[in-house]
């Protein structure tokens, strides 16, 4: 294939060289007309300057050819000037004194000129005829570029226009340099392509310039071609926003990844050039490792963090605190914030690295425990109500509110009390260190029904109460409002146990008062024993009464 397009390219010369410079020189100018001879100028009027060229008659001059920027005039009447024929009118020669020195320029030029094929130089069009474009270079030395050798779609407004061009022949009998801006482009392509294949196949690390930024990567200029280097394709931690690491005019090592012929697109990339981070942490940290991170960025599901070695870790947002209802991790940690956290997963075949900040921070459970005992009243929050009780925050741990210690009324619920968000203030009842659980009360922050009807009651009074209850292992009865008492099944009779019916009145003595616990026991039993024990001592208590008193009445009956 690239023999082929050699022998076009040599077609395409020898074509140039061979078969068109006769006809393109004579479309370009007419040499012989277009001779610089020396004239006189023999009169000025209005526009015009009219000078004696030795003809019949005087040529014509554009009066702006001999004027300065000012508008001065460089020449006046009788002066000699040096002029070229440029064309004819109504029998009169058309001189030009403009071109007659870029005449004089291009013998020069040609008289100095060496040949080089690689030299282009900069060039602007200055007119234009039937055959091709006039184009002058900055020391103001005229050259003819053919149409065939334009190299571009040919504008209404190509007059003032500047390009790069290539000499392809010089004619020293005609005074002609015909140049090509074709010839720099095909030349352009070829060294492209040679180029091409040169970086397609290598394999190594090569050096490029950072040549445009944008939002899904960058260009990089590498020996003339450009190459893509995609964003996924800058850094190991992943897809990145090139402009916050690099700008435009940095070199940057490449590694060349792939050629897509049809396309002609070059992809490259930097990581590939650079050894890989995973590789090396591979063998250099372990899960437990406690390791300093940057914050770089924060989403609502966690964090990720910069090593500083090309990689990042994910901080899960359970993994930034203890605690439980954690919302945002803006709430905890900032970006670009340097924090230490532990290695809780390594897996450098998915490069996945993951942390927690949370295993390096105390155990909430066990600072609540240095920090607070049984018997403390503190203040919660209600996160969750349940069937059987409230789970209530403190600080970063949660104690559960039983039913049962939510109110001294039995009736009382937790859902029925309280709800999500409710600030409550709780007494710790128990820390469980093994369980690491806080048992919590409500209901022991005022005085329990058992300890009001202490103040009125005591052991070994005799009372009365209703049934309210019974059970196989005893019957419950209500003294007062909700203060019940229990008569345990072995401190009453089989036969008045069997006997009894709910809201049965029944009398019994309080055998047993505990107020923390609001519990109170009563017996029949004792009752019975109490009030035989009372009749005794009647009977011990009556002096008159003597064992002859007693035999007497028994006989008498």
């Amino acid at each position: 294939m690239i023999e082929a397009n050699n022998k076009v390219q040599d077609i395409l010369d020898g074509y140039l060289e061979e078969e068109d410079f006769g006809q393109l020189l004579e479309a370009f100018d007419k040499t012989k007309e277009e001779a610089v001879t020396e004239g006189v100028i023999v009169e000025i009027k209005n526009d015009d300057v009219y000078v004696d060229i030795g003809k019949k008659s005087e040529g014509i001059l554009p009066l702006n050819e001999i004027q300065n920027d000012k508008a001065d005039l460089l020449f006046k009447v009788g002066d000699n000037i040096k002029v070229a024929i440029v064309g004819y009118s109504n029998g009169r020669s058309l001189l030009s004194h403009k071109k007659a020195l870029r005449k004089e320029k291009v013998i020069e030029f040609i008289k100095n000129y060496k040949e080089d094929p690689e030299n282009s130089f900069e060039v602007k069009v200055i007119g234009k005829n039937k055959g091709g474009l006039i184009v002058v270079d900055e020391n103001d030395v005229e050259f003819f570029l053919p149409k065939s050798q334009y190299g571009f779609k040919e504008s209404n407004n190509i007059i003032g226009k500047n390009f790069k061009v290539k000499i392809v022949k010089i004619d020293k009998d005609e005074q002609s340099i015909v140049v090509s801006r074709k010839r720099i482009l095909d030349d352009e392509r070829k060294k492209r392509k040679e180029l091409i294949n040169s970086v397609s196949q290598e394999e190594g690390v090569i050096e490029g310039i950072v040549k445009k930024i944008t939002t899904y990567g960058m260009f990089i200029d590498v020996g003339g071609i450009d190459g893509l280097v995609h964003y996924s394709e800058i850094s190991y931690k992943g897809p990145v926003n090139p402009s916050l690491l690099y700008k435009e005019g940095d070199k940057v090592p490449v590694k060349v990844i792939n050629y897509n012929k049809e396309r002609k697109h070059l992809s490259l990339s930097i990581k590939a050039a650079l050894p890989d981070p995973w590789s090396e942490i591979k063998d250099s940290l372990e899960v437990g490792d406690t390791i300093k991170v940057i914050v770089s960025n924060i989403e609502p599901y966690g964090a990720f963090v910069d090593l500083g070695n090309d990689i990042e870790g994910f901080l899960h947002i359970s993994e930034i605190s203890w605690d439980k209802n954690i919302k945002n991790p803006k709430d905890y940690i900032k970006k670009g914030q340097e924090i230490d956290v532990e290695v809780i997963e390594i897996n450098s075949n998915e490069r996945r690295l993951r942390v927690s900040l949370r295993n390096l921070l105390a155990k909430p459970f066990d600072e609540f425990a240095k920090n607070h005992k049984v018997g403390d009243i503190i203040e919660g929050e209600v996160t969750q109500t349940t069937t059987f009780g409230a789970f209530v925050k403190l600080g970063f741990i949660e104690g559960l509110l039983h039913n049962e210690d939510a109110s001294w009324h039995r009736s009382d619920k937790c859902k029925d009390k309280f709800k999500s968000g409710d600030k409550i203030k709780v007494k710790i009842i128990k820390i469980d260190a093994e369980g690491q659980r806080i048992s919590l009360s409500v209901k022991e922050l005022s005085e329990s029904p058992v300890q009001e009807y202490a103040k009125s009651h005591k052991v070994g009074d005799i009372i009365k109460g209703q049934i309210r209850d019974i059970k196989d292992f005893g019957v419950f009865v209500e003294l007062s409002k909700n203060v019940d008492a229990l008569i345990h099944k072995e401190d009453i009779s089989t036969s008045m146990l069997e006997n009894l019916k709910i809201n049965d009145e029944i009398e019994a003595v309080i055998v047993f008062i505990d107020e923390k616990k609001n519990r109170i026991r009563l017996s029949v039993k004792s009752l019975a024993k109490m009030k035989e024990r009372e009749v005794l001592n009647e009977i011990n208590d009556n002096d008159k009464i003597t064992l002859g008193d007693i035999i007497k009445d028994q006989l008498a009956e």
